[in-house]
């Protein structure tokens, strides 16, 4: 990180923070802030705060009129002290190497806070998939496994589904791996069809993790969740589930935003969330929405500063900033996507008192039910949907509480509170384990 400049903010703690950082920048911030809160040594730091294996390989195809095409392909792992790896897989044309170190970082706490036996890893390939024909897609998906199969393995690494990538992409990439091994190996990848190893309760995860979480701090506020207003940015597959939750549970969900636009109303009961998915599965986004007393389509951004309880930012990183964080009024967030907020506009809005419910902890529902999973593929048992959603609830709910107890104990945010809790984890596995000299 650059030197700290007279015109960039720092924390309580002294750690330098800006709007203009990256993703990597962002995560590498809010481990220092923590880091500073326990007292971490030198040493500490080095043993656990940089990745432990960073990978490229260059991912040839042969596209449908016979040409090679070459793409890169990249996956990190952060961690694997508390166990192997996990992390999703993205194709997207916007992939980075500091993204991917951000987001296998981040995951290797979010495994941490929520206490499961994995560490942090994340893979993509720098590609538009939409420019791919299917029989294309399909070479990628199987040569990127195949490219990486010397680090992934179900005890080493286990990627997943992320930006661009479904349960049919890891269908092809199980299968690779699994021929390429001789072997019959559904953990090696979650996020499965159901027909090949996949659970039950998988689609709907994360965003059931959202409303646990949010379920969890209403009790802890003292809330009536029927008496209470919520805005959701993003309505890909967290923010429509999470919107339909909380719908579900009386809150009235009053502003919806996509990449059409917004979507708000000053009805009491809030938007019709049913209608609107229902929408979304025959047209694949929101544009062309119509109800009776709604406002659309306004600026995306604007559902951020509505006049609400909750808010749930699920769709892009770097969201709300120093340029909009004193516009927010809801006074509890709910991070649904991953750094939608920077670290000083975190700073800005603890320091106003509102509750932020961090992205390593809120959003952890999906990498838990990844985490069950795996354990029902290496047991070879399956579960209904109801046992996987009360083994997640039970995780994620033990989860909140821990994160609770030390923020209010430390009198911290609930942010750092979770990296306090997955920080020490971490460490206390790699100290235990030792180094092999």
């Amino acid at each position: 990180m650059n030197a700290t400049s007279p015109n960039t903010p720092t924390t309580k703690s002294g750690v330098s923070m800006s709007d203009n950082m990256n993703a990597f920048q962002n995560a590498v911030a809010q481990f220092d802030e923590a880091a500073k809160i326990i007292g971490l040594t030198e040493n500490q730091i080095n043993l656990i705060k940089e990745p432990q294996k960073i990978t490229i390989a260059k991912i040839p195809i042969r596209r449908d009129n016979g040409d090679i095409a070459i793409f890169t392909g990249l996956r990190v792992q952060h961690s694997s002290a508390r166990g192997p790896a996990k992390g999703g897989i993205r194709f997207h044309p916007n992939v980075s190497l500091d993204e991917v170190k951000a987001l296998a970082f981040w995951m290797t706490f979010k495994c941490a806070v929520a206490n499961i036996p994995m560490g942090g890893a994340k893979g993509g390939v720098i590609v538009d998939p939409k420019a791919l024909s299917p029989h294309e897609l399909e070479s990628l998906s199987r040569r990127y496994i195949l490219e990486f199969s010397d680090v992934i393995g179900p005890d080493r690494d286990i990627p997943a589904p992320d930006v661009n990538t479904n349960a049919q992409i890891m269908a092809w990439m199980m299968d690779t791996f699994s021929l390429n091994k001789g072997d019959y190996l559904p953990a090696v990848i979650t996020g499965k069809p159901i027909e090949i190893g996949g659970s039950l309760g998988r689609k709907e995860a994360t965003s059931r993790g959202v409303f646990i979480n949010v379920k969890m701090m209403a009790q802890h506020l003292g809330w009536t969740l029927t008496e209470k207003s919520a805005a959701v940015q993003g309505f890909g597959n967290v923010g429509s589930y999470a919107a339909l939750f909380l719908h579900e549970a009386g809150v009235a969900v009053k502003g919806i935003a996509d990449i059409s636009g917004g979507y708000i109303t000053e009805k009491k009961e809030g938007l019709n969330i049913p209608a609107m998915l229902e929408w979304v599965g025959d047209h694949g986004t929101l544009e062309g929405y119509t109800e009776l007393g709604v406002t659309s389509p306004d600026d995306p951004m604007s559902v951020l500063e509505m006049d609400v309880d909750i808010l749930v930012p699920a769709a892009l990183e770097n969201q709300i900033t120093t340029s909009n964080a004193h516009h927010i009024k809801a006074t509890l967030i709910a991070e649904g996507a991953n750094g939608p907020i920077t670290p000083n506009a975190d700073h800005i809005l603890f320091e106003r008192g509102v509750h932020i419910i961090p992205d390593i902890l809120c959003n952890s529902g999906g990498v838990t039910v990844s985490y069950l999973e795996w354990v029902q593929n290496r047991m070879g048992y399956y579960w209904t949907e109801e046992k996987v959603n009360e083994e997640m609830s039970e995780i994620m709910t033990r989860a909140i509480n821990e994160v609770l107890k030390v923020s209010l104990a430390r009198k911290i945010s609930l942010r750092m509170a979770a990296f306090v809790v997955a920080i020490q984890r971490v460490l206390k596995a790699s100290e235990i384990r030792g180094m092999y000299l």
